[in-house]
């Protein structure tokens, strides 16, 4: 049985050989099907990590007041026609806010983004205006689960005192100091010139930008040199227990209310943002891209199995007298069927493993050109192999059967 299985494959590459041209178009009928199956789900796999990365970097057990509730919440609860006028949360809301609130566990964090787009410069050099500045307090970095990996964070007593200080993330140190290490060195953001004391661990990005591009100075002082009406400040609290978690917002949004002199039956005019929350929603984002990758990929094979089929159908056409002279000396129908069969399958196999790595590849550019995490996508290549091995059956069976049944002797008569 091997001995015949290696005489059809050898027969089937000797096909191949023969008839080039055809066996290319169907190896990149099959390879294209592949390719758009496990490259669309390596791009979904990129994104499902590229929101794990975001997930991560809002800390566990973490909510945020903000102006506006957030679009995703305001889809899902309803609310989008009931918040359109909320007023800012001032600088005097917010200080109120972590002034008065005093739960155990809990740690409190006051920050607003200042600008963006802006251009940074040192002794040397000029940076391009691509940077986002932001104006925080001490417990900014904890709560928001930045880490530092040289230098320090800024301390209470630094935003109490107006300290010129600055944290920068992997950009600006790549395009202004190179090597050198940036710590103790000087940089100026809207002529104003800060003392480099910390830098940020390299981030992952989203759709907006790089996360690299933050810039953290001291809120006081970016309340000053970033003046302008309307400021909205956001507030972060973290929940050490998660135990306590539902409590503390509650806790927090009756103070939040009571600081915005709101009556009982009146609704919040400000929004709150939930790292649980959001998480399922990134999650089932992520879980309907997914299903969409999935079905795409395999209205895409169904199609490759079709054509695979025909070309194969026509391919016993052709090859009618050949099938005929084969039976007369004594092939038999199970013969010419395994021949056939291994035919389709050889072609299928070399265009789905084509597929496979033009689908990688495919992926790997994508993720680059977004700036998203690649990971190999071991379920895509898993369930791919299988495929092929169905669309082989599939497209090989008919086929193969159509020609083991042929009459050798109206085949010999065959033109």
């Amino acid at each position: 049985m091997i001995k015949i299985i290696n005489d059809n494959i050898r027969m089937a590459l000797e096909s191949i050989k023969t008839q080039k041209l055809r066996a290319a178009i169907t190896l990149l009928i099959i390879a294209f099907g592949i390719m758009a199956l496990v490259g669309t789900l390596t791009v979904v796999k990129g994104i499902d990590n590229n929101f794990s990365s975001s997930l991560a970097s809002l800390g566990s057990n973490k909510f945020t007041f903000e102006r506006f509730q957030n679009k995703l919440f305001q889809r899902r609860h309803g609310r989008r026609s009931k918040i359109k006028r909320n007023p800012p949360i001032t600088f005097r809301q917010s200080l109120s806010f972590k002034k008065k609130f005093h739960e155990p566990g809990a740690l409190v964090s006051l920050f607003f983004f200042a600008s963006n787009n802006q251009s940074v410069k040192n002794a040397d050099k000029k940076s391009d205006p691509k940077y986002n500045i932001w104006g925080v307090d001490e417990n900014f970095i904890t709560i928001n689960n930045d880490k530092i990996i040289e230098g320090k964070s800024f301390s209470a007593k630094d935003i109490r005192n107006n300290k010129y200080y600055a944290i920068i993330g992997k950009d600006l140190k790549n395009e202004l100091f190179n090597k050198i290490s940036p710590i103790g060195k000087d940089i100026i953001i809207n002529g104003n010139r800060f003392k480099v004391i910390g830098l940020l661990k390299p981030k992952g990005s989203t759709f907006s930008g790089s996360r690299n591009s933050d810039i953290y100075i001291p809120l006081n002082l970016a309340r000053s040199i970033f003046s302008r009406p309307q400021i909205n400040y956001e507030i972060s609290v973290a929940v050490q227990d998660k135990n306590q978690y539902e409590a503390t917002i509650s806790k927090a949004i009756g103070l939040m209310r009571n600081i915005r002199k709101l009556r009982p039956e009146q609704i919040n005019n400000f929004g709150i943002s939930r790292s649980d929350e959001l998480a399922n929603e990134l999650k089932n984002v992520s879980r309907y891209l997914t299903y969409f990758a999935f079905i795409v990929g395999l209205i895409t094979i169904l199609g490759s199995s079709i054509a695979l089929m025909n070309i194969m159908l026509v391919s016993v056409t052709e090859r009618t007298r050949e099938i005929g002279i084969r039976k007369a000396l004594g092939a038999s129908s199970f013969l010419v069927l395994i021949q056939f069969f291994v035919e389709t399958f050889v072609i299928t196999f070399l265009g789905g493993f084509t597929g496979i790595l033009m689908g990688l590849l495919m992926g790997f550019g994508i993720s680059k050109l977004f700036k998203m995490p690649f990971s190999m996508p071991w379920n895509a290549i898993g369930i791919s192999i299988f495929i092929i091995f169905v669309v082989a059956f599939i497209s090989g069976l008919y086929p193969a059967y159509k020609a083991a049944k042929l009459d050798p002797i109206e085949a010999l008569r065959y033109e």
